[in-house]
C-alpha cells in the first residue's frame, strides 16, 4: 500500500472504480480542482487497511481517509473557498441539501438498482425501478427549463450527484423520448459538454491539475 506519509499536504489518494460512486467523487474533484492520484480498482486487502467496509470510492491524504460521499462534500466544501458547490446562506443551502437528499432517495435509489451487479440482480426489483425512474424523468423533464443546473443557475452538489446517474440511462436500458424531455436532454448536454465533466470519463495512471 502506498505510505500516505509521503503525500504532500495538499495530495490526495483516490481509490477508486468505474462504477457511480467514484464517478460523483472524481466529478467533486474536478470541479474543487483538487489534486489527486488515481488508484484504480486497488486490492481489497488494500482497502480493509483504509476502510472497515472495504468499499469504495476511498480518499485518502497524509492526515485524513474518507470513505463517505456525503463527508467528502462537506470536507471539501469547508475546506476550499473558490467553486463552491452549495450557496451562500445557511437557509439556502438547507433548502439544496435537501433537494440533494430527495435525489438520493428518490432517483439515485433506483438508479443503484439497475446498476446492480448481475450476480446480485433481481429482474422484477429492476423492471419496477426502471419504471419509475422513467416515469419520474419524463414527468419532471420541465423543471429543467427554469434555470441552467438542477434547481439553480450555478452548477452545484446536486449537479454532481445527477450527472454521472444520467451518463449511466443507457446503461439503464432508459431512453429518453425527444418531445418529452428535451429540457432534461439540454441539461444533459451542457453537463456532460463541461471540461469537468470529460475528465472524468477518462482513467489515466495520474491525474492532477498542475
Amino acid at each position: 500500500m502506498t505510505d500516505l506519509s509521503t503525500l504532500t499536504p495538499n495530495q490526495f489518494l483516490l481509490y477508486a472504480d468505474d462504477g457511480y460512486d467514484s464517478h460523483v467523487v472524481r466529478l467533486l474533484l474536478e470541479e474543487k480542482e483538487v489534486k489527486y492520484h488515481l488508484v484504480m480498482s486497488p486490492e481489497r486487502s488494500e482497502l480493509t487497511e483504509l476502510n472497515p467496509y472495504a468499499t469504495l470510492p476511498i480518499l485518502a491524504s497524509r492526515e485524513l481517509v474518507l470513505y463517505e460521499i456525503g463527508v467528502m462534500f462537506e470536507y471539501f466544501e469547508e475546506r476550499l473557498g473558490a467553486n463552491k458547490l452549495l450557496p451562500p446562506t445557511p437557509q439556502e443551502r438547507a433548502k439544496i441539501r435537501l433537494l440533494a437528499w430527495r435525489l438520493q432517495q428518490d432517483w439515485l435509489k433506483l438508479g443503484r438498482i439497475l446498476l446492480t451487479h448481475p450476480d446480485s440482480f433481481d429482474k422484477q426489483s429492476a423492471i419496477y425501478a426502471k419504471k419509475c425512474l422513467s416515469d419520474s424523468l419524463i414527468t419532471l423533464s420541465p423543471l429543467f427549463a427554469r434555470t441552467e443546473f438542477f434547481m439553480s443557475d450555478n452548477f452545484g452538489v446536486c449537479d454532481v450527484w445527477l450527472a454521472p446517474l444520467l451518463w449511466r440511462l443507457p446503461d439503464m436500458g432508459i431512453e429518453l423520448p425527444e418531445k418529452h424531455c428535451r429540457p432534461l436532454i439540454n441539461y444533459m448536454e451542457r453537463v456532460f459538454a463541461r471540461p469537468t465533466f470529460k475528465r472524468t470519463l477518462t482513467i489515466p495512471q495520474e491525474h492532477h491539475h498542475d
